[in-house]
């Protein structure tokens, strides 16, 4: 009993640690400002219509669900970081899209076996540190015949190389948590998904991101506003050493990736994936 408790009380620090992280600096400008495309690639692929229920899973700032909701569907997006539900909110409320919002843990959904048309998750569900509960859940609520639809940041992409690059200066991950960027291996995905899905559709896709005018302004506005790196960044913060040495380590992975000329441009990788549940 006292080792089930202990495992219960650990989950709950994990999963605090995680809302506090999401809730540095400001991920829904990097939603709106970044990767605002991104929302709607997913929404399409997964052939959101009028009138069907929608769940969009770790759904941060809406930048799937509010797509959703303006094409007509009755959607729900839940989050485990409140904050980021609450700008949701704000940008819903500017857009004119009409939606539920709602605090939940991608690996215990608190919906019904089959309540949802379409379930689907926009570089969020790929962060829930325990990724089989996670897949278990996106199937359990979707009804059979109904679209799981995901859009992952791959391992060998920017974003996943990023991940990699900051490991080093990152604390060691709790026991059993799996890295975000195996969500963008169609492999990992089947094998989670296993012989309860039908129909696949994998795609690797790029979105291109020409934002920074240089590699260095790429690090500083991740250092500001994306809450996994300020959680790096925060780590370290007392080794300017450290500091110096990640800073010089992130520039470069930005000009490795650099296509412009003159200004930075880069081509992110995600993997899109879409299936039926039997």
């Amino acid at each position: 009993m006292s080792q089930m408790i202990d495992a219960v009380e650990a989950d709950r620090a994990l999963k605090a640690k995680h809302r506090g992280m999401w809730a540095l600096g400001d991920y829904p400008a990097v939603a709106t400002e970044v990767i605002p495309e991104l929302g709607a690639v997913l929404v399409n692929a997964c052939d959101v219509r009028d009138g069907e229920r929608v769940l969009d899973v770790a759904a941060g700032s809406g930048n799937a669900a509010i797509p959703a909701a303006l094409a007509g569907a009755s959607v729900l997006a839940c989050d485990l970081t409140p904050e980021l539900l609450e700008s949701g909110r704000r940008l819903a409320e500017r857009l004119g899209a009409e939606l539920e919002w709602r605090q939940a843990d991608a690996e215990a959904l608190p919906f019904a076996d089959g309540e949802f048309d379409t379930v689907m998750s926009c570089v969020g569900v790929m962060f829930a540190p325990h990724h089989q509960p996670s897949a278990d859940e996106l199937v359990r609520v979707c009804r059979p015949g109904g679209t799981i639809g995901l859009l992952n940041w791959t391992p060998e992409g920017f974003i996943g190389q990023m991940f990699t690059t900051m490991k080093p200066y990152a604390p060691a991950p709790p026991p059993g948590a799996q890295p975000a960027p195996l969500w963008g291996r169609e492999e990992h995905v089947r094998a989670l998904l296993a012989d309860r899905v039908t129909d696949v559709v994998a795609h690797r896709r790029t979105v291109r991101i020409d934002r920074f005018d240089k590699p260095e302004a790429f690090r500083e506005y991740f250092k500001t506003h994306y809450g996994p790196t300020i959680a790096v960044y925060r780590s370290i913060a007392d080794d300017p050493d450290r500091v110096a040495a990640l800073d010089r380590d992130l520039d470069e992975l930005a000009r490795r990736h650099d296509r412009g000329t003159g200004s930075t441009v880069m081509d992110w990788e995600y993997l899109l994936f879409t299936a039926r549940r039997r």
